[in-house]
């Protein structure tokens, strides 16, 4: 491996490089009180022991007051940050691992009514569709303090030791300025291009007063917004080479495309079934042309992908941020020589999604991430072999049986189907969500290099449980769907799961009605709208799909904007009857008001497709609480702090009994592999 591209140094200025990955600045919300605490240093600390070359930390750390984040982020305005920094940046520096930080001001990427409530700030009043809110066209004053402000941030990083820092500039407040559609400034700071970059290099020149010329000054940016009337590729070449020609900056970060909408922001950051490296050709032509340090990530999810990126001479950095959300140690394994154990990003994005909605950012299939202060990346051996049999090989049967194989226990797992993967499966029919079965091939590996066994096409009975003498037994059955829904012609409605599994063909016209809000609805809306059927998709919320979130829904709903599909909100299927050849399905809401309960609307359709969510398939959990010990209870308190259960109820039960995933309730393909993991790591 000592030839491998991605394995060699890179010298930036004074700063050596031990190696060509790194994260891109990224903001996974992990902060206490707007600080970089124990969470966040051990989430960054995990990656550089492995091997990591360079870690970039919090994604837009604010630099102003007025610049409130929008979930939650870094706050550099504050003088508390630094020995929080200095924490985290000592932490990796042990490990050979360079640390940077992103700053920025949002501009108007953000919302007036969080922080302090100033008003938000920008070069024009226009809204930001994302955020909504109407800014503050930005002051002479304003300039002169908010230059302070990001001199004052990045003294701070100084201060905290980092090796470096950079500035954001795309859909935040410097890329404002530069941009056409939002700068309707006249001169000194609008007009023309260097005009409108006047700001930015009276950042940099302040900065640069403040920090010396050692510490390393990048900026990341869009080379080309690709909107009309936006900065175009020219516009970012010659942008490129302003900034390396002054002097004042060590690196370029290139990014292409514009994120102030969620379909923008998802052609930058792309999702599942969307182009991998879609940007990194871009990235290459500007490095080519303009012959200076150039960084880049935007969808490298796989080491191949990265190592061609280094090798080919594209990028000089290569930012592999997702997939070591997925899997901390690639740089290890690379170095091992087991780069087939590296579990894949399958793009799924659960990861920004729900930042994006206010929560901490999470992988869909690696629950350590973001819990490394209470989750084990690597699971230690137990000190005592136990038997332990596992009902189901979906992803919580299959994550259970893997962190049980690497406790040393001996466990076997009884699937009813021919092959692993329960829902996991259905949902990688669709073209667009087919690297989903990376969850389950990667478990699946894992369990055969571990020595599980998997016997298929098994529907466990008690006596075939029973007859293995378990110490443990993990029942993770899942669920199927709700057949009682509607409650008057439920018996003449199809499922999602109907459709796509193909085992029921789409109608012509077609209603739809999703109370679930996830993905099994837009999945069979896709397939249905394909046909040319007509199909309306209802649902009783305000809004559509609340489980799926913003950028997982952008390609559905691409997919959706055709004549022959329409969207209806807050309405309620309430009953379905056959009236001749057609169905007539009757329409309420949950809005109503009394005197407008009996106006229920009609609709004459060939078919009504449900989601109703999953009922668990739990008969055998049931069946087995009178021979087990604990007669399946869980204490919730040792679960949460990582006790082992020890819960008896039946002293004479021979094994300790459990349910995880959607055998306990609906939720989703995290939940269930979260439930996994902390139960058995502590078996």
């Amino acid at each position: 491996m000592a030839n491998d591209p991605l394995l060699q140094p890179f010298q930036l200025k004074h700063l050596s490089l031990k190696n060509r990955l790194m994260m891109t600045s990224h903001e996974p919300a992990y902060p206490e009180d707007g600080m970089p605490k124990a969470l966040y240093r051990a989430y960054h600390v995990e990656r550089a022991k492995a091997g990591l070359g360079l870690t970039m930390t919090a994604g837009s750390a604010a630099v102003a007051k007025d610049s409130p984040p929008v979930f939650n982020n870094i706050l550099a305005y504050k003088d508390e940050v630094v020995p929080w920094m200095r924490e985290l940046t000592d932490a990796c520096h042990e490990h050979g691992t360079a640390v940077m930080i992103q700053l920025t001001h949002l501009g108007r990427r953000t919302r007036w009514d969080k922080g302090d409530w100033l008003p938000a700030v920008s070069p024009s009043h226009r809204r930001e569709a994302s955020h909504r809110a109407f800014p503050k066209q930005v002051e002479d004053w304003d300039i002169e303090r908010l230059i302070k402000d990001y001199a004052d941030a990045a003294e701070r990083m100084h201060a905290a030791g980092l090796d470096g820092i950079e500035l954001q500039a795309y859909g935040h407040l410097m890329d404002q300025f530069w941009s056409p559609l939002t700068n309707t400034l006249e001169g000194p700071y609008g007009g023309d291009l260097d005009n409108r970059l006047r700001f930015t290099f009276e950042v940099l020149r302040a900065i640069r007063q403040r920090v010396g010329e050692a510490f390393i000054v990048g900026v990341r940016y869009t080379g080309d917004e690709m909107l009309p009337g936006g900065l175009t590729a020219g516009d970012g070449m010659a942008i490129s080479r302003r900034l390396k020609d002054s002097g004042l900056v060590d690196f370029l970060n290139v990014v292409r495309g514009h994120i102030d909408t969620d379909p923008g922001l998802t052609d930058v950051i792309p999702i599942q079934g969307m182009p991998s490296a879609p940007h990194l050709d871009f990235a290459g032509e500007i490095r080519r042309e303009v012959d200076f340090p150039t960084f880049h990530g935007a969808k490298i999810q796989d080491v191949a992908t990265a190592r061609y990126a280094i090798a080919s001479g594209k990028v000089d950095m290569i930012g592999m941020t997702r997939a070591h959300m997925a899997d901390p140690h690639i740089v290890r394994k690379i170095m091992e020589g087991r780069e087939e154990e590296i579990r894949p990003c399958v793009g799924a994005n659960y990861c920004l999604d729900r930042i994006y909605q206010g929560g901490a950012a999470y992988c869909i299939h690696n629950a350590a991430t973001g819990r490394e202060t209470t989750m084990p990346h690597t699971i230690p051996k137990a000190a005592q072999t136990r038997r332990v049999v596992i009902i189901g090989a979906g992803p919580a049967g299959l994550e259970a049986a893997r962190v049980a194989g690497e406790r040393g226990h001996a466990v076997v797992v009884l699937e009813a189907a021919s092959d692993a993967g329960g829902q996991v499966r259905l949902t990688a029919q669709s073209e667009r969500r087919r690297e989903m079965m990376g969850i389950i091939d990667w478990r699946l590996a894992r369990c055969e290099a571990l020595g599980v066994e998997i016997r298929y096409n098994v529907w466990a009975e008690v006596e075939d449980v029973l007859a293995e003498t378990p110490d443990v037994v993990i029942v993770a059955t899942g669920g199927y769907p709700a057949e009682d829904q509607p409650p008057v012609g439920h018996d003449l409605v199809v499922n999602t799961w109907d459709i796509l599994s193909g085992h029921v063909a789409p109608g012509k016209r077609v209603l739809l009605f999703d109370d679930a809000g996830d993905h099994a609805a837009m999945q069979a809306a896709e397939i249905i709208a394909a046909t040319g059927a007509q199909l309306e998709i209802m649902t009783p919320d305000r809004t559509f799909s609340a489980e799926i979130m913003a950028m997982n829904l952008v390609p559905y709903m691409r997919s959706l904007q055709r004549p022959n599909v329409t969207f209806t909100p807050t309405y309620r299927l309430k009953s379905v009857q056959r009236d001749g050849s057609e169905l007539l399905a009757k329409i309420t809401s949950d809005y109503a008001s009394q005197d407008q309960l009996d106006l229920d609307q009609e609709r004459r359709i060939d078919q009504v497709v449900v989601n109703y969510g999953i009922t668990p398939m739990a008969d055998i959990y049931f069946e087995l609480k009178p021979h087990s010990r604990n007669g399946g209870e869980v204490n919730y308190d040792d679960l949460i702090v990582g006790t082992p259960q020890a819960v008896i109820r039946h002293v004479d039960g021979g094994f300790q009994l459990f349910r995880i995933g959607d055998a306990v309730a609906s939720r989703n393909t995290h939940a269930a592999i979260y439930d996994a993991l902390r139960l058995v790591k502590d078996l």
